[in-house]
């Protein structure tokens, strides 16, 4: 199964996983005071790894 972390620390919310997601695994939620992303359908990760190519300040990470 794979698992989809989100450093909410170093994400910085401006939605390029939500964007590269091809199959809309993010979500942007408030959270600590401001919009993060959020993996609420970890399911359905095809494990292209889009969003941790992608992400700029290297909060996600993809385990398989």
């Amino acid at each position: 199964m794979v698992e989809v972390k989100v450093d909410l620390e170093k994400c910085n919310g401006c939605g390029t996983c939500v964007e590269v997601c091809p199959v809309s695994v993010f979500e942007l939620q408030e959270k600590e005071g401001g919009k993060k992303s959020v993996p609420v359908n970890q399911d359905a990760c095809i494990v292209c790894r889009a969003c941790e190519v992608q992400c700029q300040t290297q909060a996600i990470t993809v385990v398989e």
